[in-house]
């Protein structure tokens, strides 16, 4: 279990760094008055965009399941506890959406509290049913963020129902094919408009973070996987304090990034920031248990001051 949560932590990184370098396209598109396409706009819309969202939802699902897990340890009302937890990110969120409309602490905690609460009460395969059609749904209007309640569900029934390691290979190789596949044939769509499907968009999306994933767990079974660990964990660990930090940075350096026609500037700018936060979250680990914002949000969802400072037995 340590193993995976180390794994899990990476996984968190590994979608930190994505949505970065997203949200920095995303932000300095949508201060452009008539953008027009580079390369950079290709390759992010191609292989990012859609990409990386949809592993954070899975993966909160998956969170979901483990903090129940430990507030049963704790409390004889556990969920009383995470609707405190979700309401919590609520607040988050809600002062997010001031600085970066369309944000998604809030839909986060919505959905949390709407669908994942009521099926944690359900049996164990009713989340893995619920998830699969809700995401085959989602899918077929088009994905956004109605795909956010499918992948809760599917990343609780994954902490329920592991899968075999063995699977990791085929089903990144199927991912790998599927995805390629179903991004030519919305780009077909540009030319021959009776291949539009609204669904395949997101189908591809959903297939490349299927791969992205497998492909990040199979070389974490590599001589890579420490020098992988040492720089996502972090980044996984404080990944509420380094998504909400990411929005500030971009918003300050829109002038910079709107003035650069070729979006180069973008994903510059996006490779540092993460350089410096895995640096700083490395550093703040160290020391504390838990990032600045994931301490006050665990001090809020208990109600009471939290020991965070580590000491030596700790580290």
């Amino acid at each position: 279990m340590t193993r995976r949560l180390h794994e899990l932590d990476a996984l968190r990184g590994f979608a930190v760094c994505g949505i970065m370098l997203v949200n920095t396209w995303q932000h300095t598109r949508e201060n452009l008055t008539a953008p027009e396409d580079t390369a950079v706009d290709w390759m992010i819309d191609n292989l990012l965009q859609s990409r990386f969202y949809p592993i954070f939802s899975f993966l909160f699902g998956l969170s979901f399941v483990l903090f129940l897990r430990s507030a049963a340890g704790r409390t004889d009302h556990p969920r009383v506890v995470l609707l405190r937890r979700l309401a919590v990110l609520a607040c988050f969120g809600l002062v997010h959406q001031l600085v970066n409309p369309g944000e998604v602490l809030l839909p986060y905690a919505i959905f949390g509290a709407l669908v994942l609460l009521p099926v944690s009460c359900l049996p164990r395969p009713a989340a893995l049913a619920l998830g699969v059609a809700v995401t085959a749904w989602a899918v077929h209007e088009g994905g956004g963020t109605k795909l956010i309640p499918g992948l809760f569900l599917l990343g609780m029934a994954m902490m329920e129902y592991p899968p075999p390691e063995w699977l990791l290979a085929p089903v990144f190789a199927g991912a790998c094919v599927l995805a390629v596949t179903l991004g030519y044939l919305w780009a077909r769509t540009a030319v021959d408009h009776t291949l539009f499907y609204r669904g395949t968009y997101p189908a591809a999306g959903l297939a490349a973070a299927v791969a992205y994933c497998t492909g990040l767990l199979l070389l974490l079974r590599t001589r890579a996987r420490e020098a992988l660990l040492a720089a996502l964990s972090p980044l996984g660990r404080m990944a509420l304090t380094n998504y909400l930090v990411s929005t500030l940075v971009i918003l300050a350096a829109l002038p910079l990034l709107t003035a650069d026609p070729t979006r180069i500037t973008g994903v510059l700018l996006a490779a540092a920031v993460l350089a410096l936060q895995v640096v700083f979250s490395r550093a703040w680990l160290a020391r504390f248990r838990y990032g600045p914002l994931e301490w006050a949000w665990r001090c809020l969802t208990w109600m009471e001051p939290m020991p965070n400072r580590r000491i030596r037995s700790d580290a």
